[in-house]
C-alpha cells in the first residue's frame, strides 16, 4: 500500500465499456491518501441517458471510494460536463464524499491549487455544445475499436496501449485545442490569484509551467489510466498505472515519474 497526502483521480467515466475499472480497482486497493480529489466525469451520465451500461465492476469502485471516506479518508467530488447533473448538489456531502463546484488545494509546501474538471473553459462545451454530443458519439465507436485492439495485443503478450489516444494526439488540430485549452487554464489560475490548477477534461496527463503558473491534469481511466498523486513533501507525480501492472514479473515495478523540473523513468527489481 503506497501512502499519499493527496490523490487527484478523474474522467473514469463509469457507466461506459470503455471504462477501466480493472485497472482503477487495483489502484484504488495499492493506494491511499489523506485526501483523494474526483475531478470530474466520474459517472457518465450523457451515455447512461442513451443506453443503461452498470456492471458489478462499476459498483464496486463506487464502494470503493466510500469505504476510503468511511475510514477517514477526505473524499471531494468535483463534477465536471458528463456528470454535470451532480452539480445541482454543490455543498453537500452524500456517504462523506463532499461535492464542490471547485475547490482550492493548498500543497504541503504552501503552494495553492485550484482544482476543477475544465470544461467552463473548453469552447466547444460553451458554444457548440452539439459538437460535443458528436464528438462524444465519435469517440465512444474510437473506443469500441480499441478494446478489439488491446484484447488482440493481450493474445500476443503485449500490453495495454491506447489506439484512440494515438490517434487523437496524433491529428493536428487536436494538439492544437489541447495547447490552447491549457493555456486558457493557466490564464484564469493567475486571474484568481493561485499558484497552478489541477483539472481533467482532456484526457492528457501532464505536469509542467504554463507562463510561471503550475499546470496540472491527473489524465483519465479510459485511455492513459493515470492519477496524479502528491507526497508528503508538496511533491506532485503522474502516476502511470498500467506501466507498472504491465511489468512482468510482479515485483518488477516500472513507474512513471513526472515532476515539474525533471521527467525521468526509473526502473527497480526487488
Amino acid at each position: 500500500m503506497n501512502r499519499y497526502r493527496t490523490i487527484f483521480i478523474s474522467d473514469v467515466h463509469l457507466g461506459t465499456p470503455g471504462c477501466q475499472t480493472a485497472f482503477l480497482l487495483d489502484f484504488l486497493r495499492h493506494n491511499d491518501a489523506e485526501t483523494i480529489y474526483l475531478i470530474g466525469d466520474i459517472i457518465d451520465g450523457w451515455r447512461l441517458k442513451k443506453s443503461w451500461y452498470w456492471p458489478q465492476e462499476h459498483n464496486d469502485v463506487l464502494q470503493k471510494l466510500l469505504k476510503k471516506a468511511r475510514k477517514g479518508c477526505r473524499v471531494i467530488y468535483v463534477p465536471g460536463n458528463h456528470d454535470e447533473a451532480g452539480r445541482q448538489f454543490a455543498g453537500m456531502s452524500f456517504g462523506r464524499i463532499r461535492i464542490r463546484h471547485e475547490d482550492i488545494h493548498v500543497l504541503a509546501d504552501g503552494r495553492r491549487l485550484w482544482v476543477t474538471h475544465g470544461d467552463l473553459f473548453d469552447g466547444v462545451m460553451q458554444y457548440a455544445r452539439w459538437l460535443a454530443y458528436l464528438g462524444d458519439w465519435l469517440y465512444s465507436v474510437i473506443l469500441v475499436a480499441n478494446r478489439w485492439f488491446n484484447r488482440l495485443r493481450i493474445r500476443f503478450g503485449y500490453p495495454y496501449w491506447s489506439l484512440s489516444q494515438y490517434l487523437k494526439h496524433s491529428v493536428k488540430n487536436a494538439v492544437s485545442f489541447i495547447s490552447s485549452f491549457e493555456t486558457m487554464m493557466a490564464h484564469e489560475t493567475r486571474r484568481r490569484g493561485c499558484d497552478g490548477v489541477v483539472c481533467g477534461h482532456i484526457h492528457k496527463a501532464e505536469i509542467k509551467m504554463i507562463d510561471g503558473i503550475l499546470y496540472c491534469n491527473d489524465g483519465d481511466w479510459v485511455e492513459s489510466l493515470t492519477a496524479m498523486v502528491e507526497h508528503a513533501d508538496g511533491r506532485l507525480e503522474i502516476v502511470h498505472w498500467n506501466d507498472i501492472k504491465a511489468a512482468v514479473p510482479e515485483r518488477q515495478l516500472r513507474i512513471t515519474k513526472v515532476s515539474v523540473n525533471s521527467e525521468r523513468i526509473l526502473e527497480s527489481t526487488e
